[in-house]
């Protein structure tokens, strides 16, 4: 099913009118998830922001910052009952192709230390860790270390 899903999957820019739709995923995925505010911000400020779609339904989005030569990865997510289809992929090679177009040399990310199934899939993809940023993120019992991956494009 999920190869036939993938064809039927759609890639667009996000608008400010999707934040309600990404704002009734983000709590399903993430213990902290980002506020109205971070989605909004980012789109004012002109940041690379898509939405995957399958029909008419968005199942994922992903959102990146461009500073010069480079490309950060800043959210990627797929709904709940999307997961594990292969579907982070395909919009992780997305905007790897959109920070190519951005003549970008390298693409940057955080990700939770205990993300292991985030952790493989960009290792697969070729991200390399290149650091631990201690304290990164919140967590219920305080906080969570982030490892900073990268990646030549």
């Amino acid at each position: 099913m999920s190869a036939v899903l993938k064809a039927e999957c759609k890639l667009r820019p996000m608008q400010m009118a999707d934040v309600d739709v990404v704002m009734s995923i983000e709590p399903h995925i993430y213990s902290h998830p980002w506020t109205r505010g971070n989605f909004t911000d980012s789109l004012q400020s002109g940041y690379s922001a898509w939405v995957m779609m399958h029909g008419q339904q968005m199942i994922g989005y992903a959102l990146m910052m461009m500073v010069l030569d480079e490309a950060h990865l800043l959210n990627l997510s797929i709904a709940k009952a999307y997961q594990k289809q292969g579907l982070g992929r395909l919009l992780l090679e997305h905007m790897i192709t959109i920070s190519k177009n951005h003549r970008a040399a390298n693409m940057f990310l955080e990700v939770r230390a205990s993300n292991v199934s985030a952790i493989a899939l960009y290792e697969n993809i070729g991200f390399n860790e290149m650091s631990v940023r201690r304290g990164y993120y919140p967590a219920a019992n305080g906080r969570e270390d982030a490892i900073l991956m990268g990646l030549a494009v």
